[in-house]
Order: C-alpha cells, then sequence, then structure tokens
C-alpha cells in the first residue's frame, strides 16, 4: 500500500466532493448548514487558490481516499485558521492517513504564519473529535468567526 498526500488539482473535484457527500450520509449528517449543501464542495480545488488556504488529497495506490485542509475562514482572529473538509472513505480510516492529513494541514499553516487552528464539527462525527483531541484541539462553548456552517455545533481549537 502506498499512500501519497498531494495538493489538489482540479481533476479531483469530483471524486473528493463524492467522498465528502458520501460521509455525510454515512453518518447521517447531511444537513442543512454543513457543506454537504455547500456549492463550494464542488469546486474545492478553485476555493483553494485563496491566500494561506491549502487543500490537500490522500491516495491509496492512486485512488483518492479523502482529503483535508486549511482555511483562512471569515471572521478568524489573524493568527487563526481553520482545519477544512477533513473526510476519509470507510477503508481509508484508522491507517493514519488522516493524521497525515492533519499534519499537512498544520505544517503548512504554520509556515502561513499560524498560530491556531480552529475546527467546526457535529456531534455524528464522534470518532473525529478523538482524533482531533489527540493533535491537542481543545472544545470550546461557541463558534469562532462567520464560516457559514450553522449546521455545526461543536468547536474545537488548537496551539499549533
Amino acid at each position: 500500500m502506498r499512500i501519497t498526500i498531494s495538493p489538489i488539482a482540479a481533476e479531483d473535484n469530483p471524486f473528493i466532493a463524492k467522498i465528502i457527500r458520501s460521509t455525510l450520509e454515512e453518518f447521517n449528517a447531511n444537513k442543512c448548514g454543513t457543506v454537504y449543501y455547500d456549492s463550494s464542495t464542488d469546486h474545492l480545488h478553485e476555493l483553494f487558490q485563496k491566500d494561506r488556504s491549502g487543500y490537500y488529497i490522500a491516495r491509496v495506490d492512486e485512488k483518492i481516499v479523502g482529503g483535508g485542509g486549511l482555511f483562512p475562514s471569515d471572521g478568524l482572529p489573524e493568527d487563526t485558521c481553520e482545519l477544512v473538509k477533513m473526510y476519509l472513505l470507510p477503508e481509508a480510516r484508522g491507517t493514519g492517513i488522516g493524521a497525515k492529513l492533519i499534519l499537512q494541514a498544520m505544517e503548512t499553516a504554520r509556515s502561513f504564519g499560524f498560530k491556531r487552528m480552529y475546527i467546526e464539527t457535529m456531534p455524528e462525527l464522534k470518532k473525529a473529535m478523538s482524533v482531533y483531541e489527540k493533535f491537542g484541539f481543545s472544545y470550546l462553548d461557541a463558534p469562532m468567526g462567520n464560516t457559514g456552517h450553522h449546521g455545526c455545533s461543536i468547536w474545537m481549537c488548537g496551539n499549533l
């Protein structure tokens, strides 16, 4: 098994959009106010051309199995970015691929001068929360910034 992590390319858009939506369906988290209904989910390569952002695609033997990135979401403090759109196919979970994606996003965030990383998630994605905790993220009482994802009710932040 050969695992690679690389920046998103335009041709990756339909594959990662399908992974994001199928994962949310799997966990019954495909609700209003989430990336499930966000039109940018179909155009991630274009979205991540923004300064101080990055999105990475994980492949196993050339098959796209997930992705994740960082974004300077509106309303966040200047030193804080958001860990965004972290989704993996079932066969990629528990293999360390998610950790590789998070580490890549954190390394890129540090290179852009960010000091903290913010996450929005939902109760349906319990396993993800335990992974974020292992990376030092702690829970917040309220959201930060203005991400537009009012369907997320759990907020976390960690130092880079």
